[in-house]
């Protein structure tokens, strides 16, 4: 057998939902996840979707269940994206796993293509990422998130939040988007 193509860990499991607070209570309810750090109208840097530039809105959420991360995504609107690709305002449901790759993720991204799957959207967002749209294949798309210091120290920080939490107080932590 050759290599597969996922050949790095999935770290992360993401989900787009209806509303950002209430996608996060139903996580901690079932799954006992959170806390959850929102950004909510986060604009990623250099974000380019099917061939261009990106301005529509979505905020997010991550959260721990254990060793795993989930984010939550709301779609703000109807511009066309990777998000709307899969769900039409008032669907929800399960969009992509994320692997960390080394910084930046130019030959993942290389060997995805020559396998016959598309990047089909692209930012800046501490590390650079990209998306593979692998739908055809397993029904969701791949996120290729760079790996690097800055980013390990953000999701260290998530993850002993989970660790430490009492599982009750500030369910939710945000910070609004950058300007």
């Amino acid at each position: 057998m050759s290599e597969p193509l996922l050949r790095y860990p999935i770290f992360q499991w993401a989900w787009v939902v209806n509303d950002l607070e209430e996608g996060c209570r139903r996580w901690h309810e079932t799954t006992g996840a959170g806390p959850f750090f929102a950004v909510r109208y986060h604009k990623g840097e250099r974000h380019i979707d099917h061939g261009v530039p990106f301005e529509g809105g979505l905020s997010y959420a991550f959260g721990y269940t254990g060793e795993t991360q989930v984010q939550l995504i709301q779609v703000h609107d109807d511009t066309p994206s990777i998000y709307r690709d899969m769900f039409k305002a008032g669907e929800e449901g399960f969009h992509h796993i994320g692997m960390l790759v080394p910084d930046p993720p130019w030959a993942e991204k290389a060997r995805f293509e020559a396998a016959g799957y598309p990047s089909v959207s692209e930012l800046w967002a501490t590390a650079q990422v990209c998306y593979i749209d692998v739908r055809k294949a397993i029904g969701h798309y791949v996120e290729l998130h760079g790996d690097n210091a800055a980013i390990r120290e953000v999701f260290r920080g998530w993850k002993e939040a989970h660790d430490t939490w009492d599982g009750k107080t500030d369910l939710i932590r945000g910070r609004a988007a950058r300007q």
